[in-house]
């Protein structure tokens, strides 16, 4: 490690950014989201879970202490950002880990998003329903 304080990197999915900090941990090594507990503001399991893919891959789920900043979208958008930032980070704080997070595919920014509604149109794709009489 050098002598920075902390590895900060960005994770976007849909319309949810978050910001991810790693510090070198503790005693008892924390995520906190938005100043609240991972499972406070992420109640279900499946989202606690993808958070901490990343670290649980390349084994260093106890070196450090994680600290989000998240906003916009829903709640797996936000997760699957905050999972991509920690990803990020994690090559910042070693490039040795870079190897086994893209085999994982953590690194690999979910481009998918809602499509625009376009005129004549009902939604995106969906075309009012056709009259012959």
């Amino acid at each position: 490690m050098s002598d920075q304080t902390y590895y900060e990197a960005v994770g976007r999915r849909k319309e949810a950014s978050a910001r991810v900090r790693l510090y070198p941990a503790g005693e008892s090594p924390e995520i906190v989201v938005n100043g609240k507990p991972m499972a406070e503001y992420f109640p279900r399991m499946k989202d606690q879970l993808r958070l901490v893919e990343p670290l649980h891959v390349v084994e260093a789920e106890n070196q450090f202490n994680v600290s989000v900043l998240v906003n916009g979208g829903g709640i797996t958008g936000q997760s699957d950002a905050v999972r991509l930032g920690i990803a990020r980070a994690l090559i910042l704080s070693d490039d040795q880990l870079r190897a086994p997070l893209k085999k994982g595919g953590f690194l690999t920014r979910d481009a998918r998003a809602k499509e625009r509604k376009k005129p004549g149109l009902k939604r995106a794709r969906k075309a009012p329903q056709y009259t012959k009489r």
